[in-house]
This record gives C-alpha cells, structure tokens and sequence, in this order.
C-alpha cells in the first residue's frame, strides 16, 4: 500500500484547461499558507494549542494540494503565482489585523515586486514565445 493509496492526489475534471486549474491551485495554496500564518501568529502569541492543530493541518492540506497541483502545472509557476497571492494577503492581514502602518516608500516598493513576479509567472517562456529573430 503506497502513500496514494491512502490519501490519493487530488483529480481535477479533464474539461478544465490547464490555466484555470492552475490558478484554483494558486489561490488554494496561498489561502491554506495565509491561514497557517494567521494561525501560527496566533499559537506564538497566546499559547492556543487549537491554532497550533489548525494550522499544522492547514500545512499538511497545503502539502496534499501542492503535490496534486504538479500534475497539471509547472512547478514554477504554481510556486510563484502561490508566492504573489500569498504576500498580497500577508500584507493586508498585517495592515487590517495587526495595525501594521507602512510608509508609502514601501507600499510603492511592495507594487514593483509584485509587479515583477506578475511578470515571471504570466509572461510566456521562451518556448511559448516561439523562435527569436536571430535564431535560425
């Protein structure tokens, strides 16, 4: 009996193209990051041993989804576009929840890196851009 055979990759159905099931692994992956963030916050500052069980669950479903998601998308780019979702929601959690106040220095900083990641997870490969001018 291996290990998927007790908790089998997750399946999705074969009509969705991969793009779209991509980016439902994106947004899965950085809600069960964010909240195993949150929860792990809440363990270091109170002690909570149900947000210590939550949250480790919540890395253990990350893990599960993570490894199903490789099966339709490049490791790449389902880690990056995870990566982006998930620093957008960390920063807003630590503005709205935790009162954290940035300079705008910084919140211009935050937009160029976001948009540079934007960049390296939706603009095409070399592969998909096809040949260059100079190649022959």
């Amino acid at each position: 009996m291996s290990a998927t055979d007790v908790f089998p990759l997750l399946k999705a159905p074969d009509a969705w193209p991969v793009p779209v099931v991509a980016t439902i692994a994106m947004v899965c992956l950085a809600g069960l990051d964010l909240a195993g963030a949150v929860l792990a916050k809440e363990w270091a500052q109170n002690g909570s041993i149900r947000a210590l069980v939550l949250g480790a669950g919540a890395f253990l479903v990350l893990f599960w989804v993570y490894a199903s998601s490789l099966r339709y998308a490049e490791l790449a780019l389902v880690t990056m576009g995870w990566v982006v979702l998930l620093q957008v929601g960390l920063v807003l959690v630590d503005r709205w929840r935790y009162g954290v106040e940035l300079p705008t220095g910084k919140w211009v900083a935050i937009g160029v890196v976001l948009l540079a990641q934007a960049y390296l997870v939706l603009a095409p490969s070399a592969a998909q851009a096809g040949p260059t001018a100079g190649g022959g």
